[in-house]
């Protein structure tokens, strides 16, 4: 696959945006979250599927050495499940929107990939990574005593809180793509 200058710097100034959102993630899980969502969205619709698998890979990697996280130093099989939530996210709407054709494809191609995306981190995570590695937080935790609560935090973090981000970035990403699609078949092809 050939690459055009376009695409990589397209996939570069995402990937920038998708990086700076981390920088908020202490503030808010419910702001970081819908921004990365929205640009993996935006890479697959506006360069490509492999655009938004590129990012769904590097964000959870560059968003553990902006913030840490304990949880993901602790169990670091979850970088891989993260990433494939994130992949499942680019895949449904990319194949939603490029192989289905039928009116409303795209959002419920954005609306099917957040909720796998959420199931698959949820079933994933939280019913087999947490219940297995779980343990192994609390030599990273300042109070190790905190372990139930940090677990109870992460169980809903990596279900509900991924859908709600899911669903808010595909929502995000569906309005900007409106008037982006248009914008972007008037531009000369290079």
């Amino acid at each position: 696959m050939k690459l055009s200058t376009r695409q990589l710097v397209q996939t570069a100034l995402l990937l920038a945006i998708c990086i700076a959102s981390q920088f908020f993630k202490n503030f808010s899980v419910y702001i970081t979250g819908p921004i990365v969502n929205t640009t993996i969205i935006i890479a697959v619709l506006a360069v490509g599927l492999w655009s938004g698998l590129f990012i769904s890979i590097i964000a959870p990697v560059t968003a553990f050495f902006i913030t840490g996280s304990p949880i993901m130093a602790a169990i670091p099989l979850m970088f891989p499940a993260v990433i494939l939530g994130n992949a499942i996210l680019a895949a449904c709407t990319w194949y939603f929107h490029e192989k289905l054709h039928f009116k409303g494809n795209l959002p419920v191609g954005l609306a099917a990939g957040s909720v796998l995306k959420s199931a698959f981190m949820g079933i994933t995570i939280v019913l087999i990574l947490l219940p297995n590695f779980g343990n192994s937080i609390a030599s990273k935790l300042p109070k190790p005593e905190a372990l139930p609560a940090v677990l109870a935090t992460a169980k809903i973090t990596f279900s509900v809180t991924q859908l709600i981000t899911a669903l808010t970035g595909s929502v995000l990403a569906y309005l900007i793509w409106l008037p982006l699609q248009k914008y972007l078949q008037k531009q000369p092809a290079c």
